[in-house]
């Protein structure tokens, strides 16, 4: 374990607020909020959880092994924010400190940390490293639908749609839902028109998919029929595979599969996860059947774990990336001079044996909500083989997170569990040092979404008719495909972006120098 992750749960500011630093939280280890600045009083957790905070992310950590403090700040931007009295009545809450602290780092006047935050219950750690739905989410203990939903648009009228469920979840499991899926009541409310972002019926609409445990949906399939569900939230294993198949396209074999987040491939402790289980199928699938080009359709991937991140380099990339660079790691100065003390490391290389599939081209489809992990997949094969994208711009995080799990400790050693940090860490580069897509990556052919496509109807989703084209005559030209679409454009919708906010997360983590941190 990482000297520096194994001192998060031990940052104590010897000679501030506790009069003695000790291992051992039975013999004085309180925790710096045991005592404030003024004799005879108690922090309360707020104050203690600022405090720590604060301190991980700015001043120092405690060497456990040393008992020693090291003088190593954790935060990427440390040095772009000011000193800041933490225990200020200014910061009500740690997440208004967290705020303030991240509005410093700017680069060309333009802000560049919307990343950072806090998570109080836990839930993501164990949705990320173990794959197991967010059990004990802001709403409750059990759980959630598993489903992501959407407003589209015709160019006359707005629909709500399902984006995707996962199969595993109760969306699929209780109600048989799926992408293509019309929502048309929910809990027999029919007025659910799209009324702009904050409006009565949109948060309506959000309240009920993310913020409750019990559902009745009334939907349209895409086939014409119409039924009605009632979900109960739900703890369930994720299955990151939305769908898969493999495609014959002139004769070439073409891989296709969905995915949509990206648990750990092995858990909190170290052992194999079910996203490692569906995606060692999913590819020797693709191997098995001797394709030649590979579809990894990303458009709704918020990012994950890197270790599944390089799980999927290792298994696309050609012969030729064996032992090379995949991605270098980038730290704040203070830690770059201190890898080995910190237990750091400066670079990821590809294993001895790559994946061996034989690929003319990777595709990748990404959309707005395309972000971290997802970029980083796509980012680092780049220097190794034909990379292309067909969608939108994706989200722009080169960025990525530890974990530090913040507890105070009384004088008889009980841990009090106060919040998950996750603020910005380390950025990432590719082999070419290549990185800083703080913007998103655009592109290399636009496409449109739309949502009432169900999963692999090439004629009709205008990424996979583009992507064929391409295989074809090795161009995004495509006047089949415009035709084909052209007599469905009546009936196609394209997603409203972000017309219902979502709470699922975004972003990159790297467990690996916490391990068994709580």
């Amino acid at each position: 374990m990482s000297k520096l992750m194994k001192a998060a749960l031990l940052v104590f500011a010897c000679g501030y607020l506790v009069a003695a630093c000790k291992k051992d939280k039975s013999a004085g280890n309180e925790s710096p909020d045991a005592t404030a600045n003024t004799p005879g009083t108690t922090l309360s957790d707020e104050d203690s959880l600022k405090y720590l905070m604060y301190r991980i992310m700015q001043v120092t950590y405690v060497d456990e092994g040393r008992n020693k403090s090291t003088s190593l700040p954790t935060y990427y931007w440390y040095n772009q924010v000011p000193t800041i009295d933490s225990l200020s009545s200014t910061y009500a809450t740690a997440d208004d400190l967290l705020t303030k602290m991240i509005s410093y780092p700017v680069s060309n006047g333009k802000a560049l940390d919307r990343y950072s935050f806090l998570d109080r219950t836990g839930s993501l750690n164990s949705a990320l490293q173990d794959g197991v739905s967010e059990i004990g989410n802001k709403i409750s203990a059990t759980g959630d639908y598993g489903m992501e939903v959407s407003y589209a648009y015709d160019g006359t009228n707005t629909y709500l749609y399902i984006l995707y469920a996962d199969k595993n979840a109760p969306a699929y499991t209780q109600g048989g839902l799926t992408r293509g899926d019309e929502i048309t009541a929910i809990n027999g409310d029919a007025d659910i028109d799209y009324d702009g972002g904050s409006g009565t019926n949109t948060t309506k609409v959000t309240n009920a998919i993310y913020n409750s445990t019990s559902v009745t949906l009334k939907v349209t399939k895409a086939n014409g029929t119409s039924k009605t569900v009632t979900l109960n939230s739900a703890s369930y294993k994720i299955n990151p595979v939305l769908f898969d198949t493999v495609f014959t396209v002139n004769s070439q074999k073409v891989g296709y599969f969905v995915f949509y987040t990206f648990p750990s491939t092995y858990n909190s402790n170290g052992e194999a996860t079910y996203t490692k289980t569906v995606l060692d199928e999913t590819f020797a699938k693709f191997k098995s059947q001797g394709i030649s080009n590979l579809i990894v359709d990303l458009r709704y991937n918020g990012g994950g774990s890197v270790t599944t991140a390089e799980y999927l380099d290792s298994a696309i990339a050609p012969a030729s990336a064996q032992r090379q660079v995949m991605y270098y790691y980038k730290y704040n100065d203070k830690l770059t001079a201190n890898l080995a003390t910190a237990g750091l490391e400066s670079s990821v290389n590809y294993p001895t044996n790559t994946g061996g599939l034989l690929l003319n081209n990777v595709f990748f489809i990404t959309g707005n909500g395309t972000a971290s992990a997802s970029e980083l997949t796509l980012n680092n094969l780049k220097p190794y083989m034909s990379v292309k994208t067909v969608g939108d711009t994706t989200y722009g995080k080169p960025v990525g997170f530890f974990t530090f799990t913040i507890s105070k400790y009384d004088s008889t050693g009980k841990e009090n569990y106060l919040a998950d940090l996750y603020a910005i860490n380390f950025a990432t580069e590719n082999a070419n040092h290549v990185g800083e897509y703080y913007s998103g990556i655009a592109p290399d052919q636009a496409a449109s979404d739309y949502i009432n496509v169900p999963w692999g109807y090439a004629d009709y989703d205008d990424h996979l008719s583009q992507i064929f084209s391409y295989i074809k005559s090795g161009s995004f030209s495509r006047t089949d495909a415009n035709a084909r679409l052209a007599v469905k454009a009546n009936n196609l919708r394209s997603s409203l972006k972000t017309s219902v906010v979502s709470p699922k997360f975004n972003g990159m983590v790297d467990f690996r120098p916490r391990k068994v941190l709580k």
